[in-house]
């Protein structure tokens, strides 16, 4: 799921850090370190039931079972660890603070294993670290902050884990490409500031986001290629400038609670291929133009109380319109419940999802009354 930009950006480091394994003697203080976090590291492994680490003794931490190292950026004359790859390893464990002894490290790796406990403090050192990927594990806590610190972070995957609380807004300043939140137990709302990120990719699925989807997310327009935010409480209305993201090929918003229409602008998205929308409680016509868009492949709207859709919707490779109001289309609600819904208009100023513009300026005070000189 990772941005080609991101791939071809990191290229050069995957190739020296996954093809660079040197037996080397451990002759500089760099490695030392590394040994230093990596048998820290072994001592708090709890289960490795296929012998994963079983190599990592002796200090010739290059020859490792999931650990890379090359050149390092600032001497490259002096060989470092780069790159720990520990995916599905069925490792069990925790992270001790050491691992913040490895300062050179570019790509930390830990996905789907049995790690468990809360990130360390000391990963803010890891200042060169351009992929955190620790999902699909057993992690508890508040969301790590110390990712916050890490001027490099490109790629950050938190996903499949039992973190909770707030999301730092700062997290939206980060130029990342890639963000994965989903599936922990987050409570929180998306921040103005999303519009300050870089992001190509963003995945929140199935967690608590309570609030609305700002308006500055179209501020990613050229960046922004696939939006995730299935089944995440949000609320109140589509904004309508949604239409700026016209790079954005994959859009799913289904399971929320989101009212109101979709926008006309939307059509201008003209690189959308997969549009869900599905499971929420919008109303009106489904613009034409959403549907004439030339890549859309696949438009799911059901579970809504749209009251009509045009020709060409029907027309899709793949539609789904059930459970909707649209006159003369199967399995849709009764004309009871679609009456009952449309009895109460949408207030979309309800929600508070739109910034208020500031109130106008007082007029200027009266003349000062001066007294007449004629009679």
């Amino acid at each position: 799921m990772k941005n080609p930009s991101l791939t071809l950006s990191l290229g050069a480091i995957f190739s020296i850090i996954f093809l660079f394994k040197p037996s080397h003697q451990v002759s500089n203080p760099r490695l030392l370190q590394a040994y230093t976090a990596l048998q820290a590291w072994k001592h708090v492994i709890t289960s490795d039931p296929n012998n994963f680490t079983a190599n990592w003794c002796g200090l010739q931490v290059c020859n490792y079972t999931g650990v890379y190292c090359a050149p390092a950026l600032d001497d490259p004359h002096t060989i470092t660890v780069a790159g720990i790859d520990l995916n599905h390893a069925n490792v069990a464990g925790s992270l001790p603070e050491e691992l913040g002894l490895f300062t050179d490290l570019a790509i930390f790796h830990i996905n789907s294993n049995r790690f468990c406990g809360t990130i360390p403090y000391s990963f803010r050192y890891l200042r060169l670290l351009h992929e955190f990927d620790i999902s699909n594990n057993q992690f508890t806590g508040q969301f790590p902050s110390s990712v916050l610190y890490i001027p490099s972070l490109k790629y950050l995957d938190v996903r499949y884990n039992n973190f909770h609380g707030e999301v730092p807004s700062a997290l939206f300043n980060l130029k990342l490409d890639a963000l994965f939140l989903n599936n922990n137990r987050f409570q929180f709302s998306l921040p103005q500031n999303i519009g300050n990120s870089s992001l190509s990719v963003i995945v929140l699925a199935n967690n608590d986001l309570k609030g609305c989807i700002p308006s500055s997310l179209a501020n990613l327009k050229d960046t922004l290629n696939e939006v995730i935010l299935i089944n995440s409480g949000l609320r109140g209305c589509l904004p309508s400038n949604l239409g700026l993201l016209d790079k954005v090929r994959v859009f799913d918003i289904s399971k929320n609670k989101l009212v109101g229409a979709l926008p006309e602008s939307m059509g201008g998205m003209k690189n959308l291929e997969q549009l869900n929308v599905a499971h929420n409680n919008l109303s009106g016509e489904v613009p034409a133009s959403i549907c004439s868009l030339p890549k859309l492949e696949n438009f799911t709207y059901s579970y809504h109380y749209f009251c009509g859709e045009p020709p060409i919707c029907i027309k899709l490779p793949e539609q789904d319109d059930r459970k909707n109001c649209i006159a003369y289309r199967p399995l849709q609600r009764s004309p009871q419940e679609c009456a009952t819904f449309y009895a109460h208009l949408v207030n979309c100023d309800a929600f508070g999802c739109t910034p208020r513009s500031p109130p106008p300026p007082s007029p200027p005070p009266p003349p000062p009354h001066v007294a007449s000189h004629y009679p």
